[in-house]
């Protein structure tokens, strides 16, 4: 009887330890794979928006695959909605991201600090235009009208935000006497023609389009806020991938810079690529007067003016947009 059981322990003893084997070797399995996969995949969202002219220019030209080859595979991801990219960036879906600063903020806010900007990208490129034949002149005059704006909480309904307060007027939700309602940039010139909208605060190269098809501009680009020293495009990082492939980032952000000065220093040349670029991914360009003047409305930089952040942060923290301000480290430089 002993004999017997002290086989049954022995047999016991290798199913357990075999066991333990197999589930060692598929953890070691699954985690090399998991490394593997990070390390060899460089996950990348923008917008086809000339705002995220860097992106577009590295993309076309294949910057990025060059610069990690060997190092990681790059794998570009387009968005239409900065809400969108956040999702995709808290899910892990993107490591790197060209987003708006107010979405920028929000994501940092709701991360508790898991996404940070690590550069700009684009200043500016917004513009304050009134319907055909509108006897608005200034901002003041949106009293008692409708303006449109891309999306609730973006960037240029924060600009718009702070224009009403400058000039002592509210919205209606505040009590006060103007309309802002989202719509859809492709949307607002058939809502100008129907008379449903009396002024637009618009992104390029919308604005530029409008203009081209009978709007009036009310502010131009350098007159709507900080005389145009603000950001419309920056670029943000999962912390989490920064801490874990810091040189992937730094090498990102190389390319990214060379990409800047590539633009700006050959602007017609970039201006036709990014544009091809547009419409490769959307099948649809931008005719050439509109992309002339919409890059001459944008400032390709990647500065950040930390107090156009800091006032978006204010702004959307006064309007619940976010419910605490961002992280003191939300810019990072990347050493």
């Amino acid at each position: 009887m002993k004999r017997s059981i002290k086989r049954w322990n022995l047999k016991k003893i290798f199913v357990i330890a075999g066991v333990a084997a197999m589930v060692a070797g598929f953890a070691g399995c699954g985690g090399t794979k998991k490394d593997a996969d990070k390390t060899t995949e460089i996950n990348v969202g923008y917008f086809n928006n000339v705002t995220h002219a860097q992106a577009l220019y590295m993309k076309a030209q294949g910057t990025l695959d060059k610069a990690f080859d060997g190092k990681a595979k790059v794998k570009w991801t387009s968005f239409n909605a900065g809400p969108s990219e956040v999702e995709a960036l808290f899910s892990g879906d993107i490591d790197i991201g060209y987003i708006g600063p107010v979405p920028a903020i929000s994501a940092n806010v709701k991360s508790k600090g898991d996404v940070s900007i690590i550069s700009g990208a684009s200043q500016a490129g917004a513009e304050l235009v009134k319907a055909p034949g509108s006897k608005i002149e200034s901002a003041k005059d949106l009293d008692g009208k409708t303006v449109a704006i891309p999306q609730i909480g973006n960037t240029q309904h924060l600009c718009l935000l702070k224009l009403l307060s400058d000039n002592g007027l509210k919205t209606v939700e505040e009590g006060g006497t103007v309309t802002v309602t989202a719509v859809e940039n492709a949307d607002i010139q058939n809502m100008m023609d129907q008379g449903n909208v009396d002024a637009a605060l618009v992104p390029e190269p919308w604005g530029s389009t409008l203009v081209k098809n009978g709007a009036e501009i009310v502010l131009d680009y350098n007159e709507v806020y900080m005389e145009g020293n603000y950001p419309v495009a920056v670029v943000v990082v999962r912390n989490e991938f920064l801490k874990e492939y810091p040189d992937l980032v730094k090498e990102f952000l190389k390319q990214h810079e060379a990409a800047t000065d590539e633009i700006n220093q050959n602007a017609d040349e970039a201006a036709k690529i990014i544009n091809d670029e547009i419409n490769a991914a959307t099948g649809k360009s931008l005719s050439e007067d509109i992309l002339q003047t919409a890059f001459q409305k944008l400032t390709i930089s990647t500065e950040v003016n930390k107090d156009a952040v800091d006032d978006f942060a204010a702004i959307s923290l006064e309007q619940k947009f976010i419910d605490q301000k961002p992280s003191d480290d939300f810019i990072t430089e990347v050493k």
